[in-house]
């Protein structure tokens, strides 16, 4: 179940930049489950990761072959992606199998063992199947390639309860030349990220030094992957990671930064809302936009309380125009009191809330035939100040419990 058909989009090559895939049977026979990524010598490579204290063995591995890399001068050249098994919550035994199988991929290419970052998902717990993973190398080497179709096989080797593959693509003008931005993602379930999401990996094929790099994705990631939520469930192995391989246009001046950052938060926000529109079970997707707030925090704060309550998210998918449950969870988020009197609640076009109340206007029928939508915005107006934050979301449906319930099996 999905919200809205979104097929894989064409992503054109990037020089210096291929992707293979093989079958390993990690969880299941007859699927990708094994991704490598190869990114050129002269690629800077930027990266956010989980905050969970109980972080995957891949990215404790991965945050420390990125400080080494930068430390010696020299550019990661590859991520090694695996599906059907996080790695995480293993100890030491996970900590040696990652740097092991970066170990053994960069054996194979004649790269330096921390040349190579690792990325997993899947189930918690449960020991990396090491002699399958391994054995899933060489054919994931041999098919590297850098056309629309080795983009669309590797988005579909990173997914777990995901149902489609999930990409997207800009090209904009810097100057003379023309910049290029591909990226994928994998997210479903498991979806409140504290930073990026599930995983994700874009690759522009601008030149950009370092920190900048580390700060174009750091901003754009705030308002894109860090604005979404299925279910509240920040994972042990979220990472978002930006390359750019220094072929086309360097990102410089004002001027080019502010283009460049646009056309990645496109990217960046087109992948987060693809996450949503496949949430487990998801049927609906929700925009919560609240304006009006003191801070940018607060409006947050707003937006993920609403799209956190149960019965905000029961309600939506049983299409029941109950308003008096977004009211609620607005009157209970973490901010400081507000009069309430000066509180503004639409539902698309729909007043629902004013003056502390139900709005004059308000119908049961008007209310019934927004939350039958799709697509539902949801305007909170605090009359706070003059800040405002967008968060997206799904509806909580007797699927989502299924899948979730299903996972190991």
């Amino acid at each position: 179940m999905a919200v809205g058909n979104v097929p894989f989009p064409e992503l054109p090559p990037i020089k210096g930049v291929r992707l293979g895939t093989a079958m390993a049977g990690i969880k299941k026979p007859d699927r990708r489950d094994t991704v490598v990524i190869e990114l050129p010598e002269s690629a800077t490579v930027a990266g956010v990761f989980t905050r969970n204290a109980f972080c995957a063995a891949p990215v404790s591995v991965a945050k420390a072959h990125i400080a080494r890399c930068l430390s010696e001068g020299i550019a990661p050249r590859y991520w090694l992606i695996n599906t059907g098994n996080a790695n995480a919550g293993t100890g030491e035994t996970g900590l040696q199998d990652a740097y092991a199988s970066c170990a053994a991929l960069a054996s194979q290419l004649g790269v330096a063992e921390s040349q190579v970052l690792p990325f997993s998902t899947g189930v918690i717990g449960e020991p990396l199947p090491m002699e399958r993973l391994l054995a899933g190398l060489p054919t994931a080497v041999s098919s590297l390639a850098d056309s629309s179709l080795a983009w669309q096989h590797a988005g579909e080797g990173i997914l777990t309860t995901d149902t489609r593959a999930k990409g997207a693509t800009v090209s904009v003008a810097i100057g003379q030349q023309q910049v290029t931005i591909n990226g994928i993602t994998k997210g479903s379930g498991m979806i409140k990220p504290n930073m990026a999401t599930m995983l994700g990996f874009v690759v522009t094929d601008a030149a950009i030094e370092q920190t900048l790099l580390e700060t174009l994705l750091r901003e754009t990631v705030d308002r894109s992957f860090n604005c979404i939520t299925v279910d509240s469930d920040t994972s042990t192995n979220d990472a978002c990671m930006l390359a750019a391989t220094g072929s086309g246009a360097r990102i410089e001046s004002d001027e080019q930064i502010a283009v460049f950052r646009n056309a990645l938060q496109r990217v960046m926000t087109e992948l987060a809302q693809a996450i949503i529109r496949d949430g487990e079970g998801a049927t609906k997707f929700i925009t919560l936009q609240v304006n009006d707030a003191a801070t940018r925090q607060e409006a947050l704060d707003v937006a993920f309380t609403v799209a956190h309550s149960p019965l905000v998210k029961t309600a939506l998918y049983a299409s029941d125009a109950n308003w008096g449950r977004i009211l609620a969870a607005v009157g209970r988020a973490p901010i400081d009191a507000f009069d309430v009197n000066r509180v503004v609640i639409d539902l698309d076009d729909v007043r629902l809330v004013e003056s502390g109340g139900r709005a004059a206007s308000y119908t049961e029928a008007a209310g019934s035939a927004v939350m039958a939508q799709d697509e539902i915005t949801i305007r909170i107006n605090l009359g706070r100040g003059a800040e405002s934050a967008t968060v997206w979301t799904s509806d909580l449906s007797h699927e989502y419990v299924t899948i979730n319930a299903d996972y190991r099996s």
